[in-house]
């Protein structure tokens, strides 16, 4: 099975399975964890392991993501294929990074960008005092059985970005105007172009898009892509971010960090032999990269 189909076959098999959040023990220890970032080296121009042997190790660990305020830290992961795919919580309390939560995945996390909503595919969890709301559908718009969303982002206008594995593998827009939420579009071709297009990632200002899709001209598999707002506010030409953040094999699922000086994203570093239990890391990257690809 191809690579890029087997790990959306992997997110598809937890949105479709109905999960209760719970509190519950994991088979990952962590060591002591101090200082910003999870207590990680910050990296450079060249994409490299998030947290190597404590996060990012052998086994299935993705979709690692900051929440605003960069005080909590969320990822997935699966210990084995007989297990359940697990959202697995860090709070910084004082200067220490600790484990608070953990719970079965029902929907890619990604945040609003003020830290009031976690989004979770079809669905959202409000800020309530130190935790979360339970679940609420987003409503008729997007709880539609005929489309099959994994992961959705929001900018601070209340835009929403979300992927559609359903119908195509595309990525659909839709906007706030006078308060009323707009119904879904389709985007363009110049993000809608080539094969497993996913996990769109939209800057708070709406100043540019990162997606993955696997496209003539890649590295091999899905890359990561950028496309900028152009002034008249339609998105320019789709950008190949390159062999300092894309690689010969499955890169998706990219987030930037609140403070804008980061890119975390998903990396298959396998050669996709194992596919019982594959091996996926996650990668961060200096977030300068975005303006080397700004078009001058």
């Amino acid at each position: 099975m191809k690579t890029t189909k087997l790990l959306i076959w992997l997110c598809v098999i937890s949105l479709n399975t109905v999960f209760a959040q719970e509190n519950r023990e994991s088979d990952f220890s962590f060591p002591l964890l101090e200082g910003p970032y999870m207590g990680q080296d910050p990296p450079g121009m060249v994409a490299e392991p998030f947290a190597p042997g404590i996060i990012s190790k052998e086994g299935w660990e993705i979709e690692g993501v900051f929440a605003p305020g960069l005080k909590a830290f969320y990822f997935t992961t699966r210990s084995s294929k007989e297990k359940p795919i697990t959202v697995i919580g860090f709070r910084q309390q004082g200067n220490i990074w600790k484990k608070y939560i953990e719970f079965k995945r029902k929907g890619e996390i990604s945040f609003s960008p003020d830290g009031a909503r976690m989004h979770m595919a079809k669905g959202y969890k409000d800020r309530k005092g130190d935790g979360w709301s339970e679940r609420k559908s987003l409503g008729p718009l997007f709880d539609r059985e005929d489309w099959g969303i994994m992961r959705l982002t929001a900018s601070s206008k209340g835009t929403y970005v979300f992927d559609d594995y359903k119908s195509g593998d595309v990525i659909r827009i839709s906007t706030l105007q006078d308060g009323k939420r707009q119904a879904p579009k389709k985007m363009g071709p110049v993000v809608n172009t080539g094969k497993w297009t996913a996990h769109p990632f939209m800057a708070p200002d709406e100043s540019y898009l990162i997606w993955d899709s696997e496209r003539e001209g890649g590295y091999g598999d899905s890359d990561l892509y950028i496309s900028f707002r152009q002034k008249d506010g339609s998105w320019g030409p789709a950008i190949n971010m390159g062999d300092k953040v894309n690689s010969d094999k499955w890169d998706a699922f990219a987030s930037v960090t609140s403070d804008g000086k980061y890119i975390l994203f998903n990396r298959r570093i396998d050669d996709g032999s194992n596919n019982d239990n594959m091996n996926v890391d996650i990668y961060w990257v200096d977030a300068k990269i975005i303006e080397t690809l700004r078009p001058k």
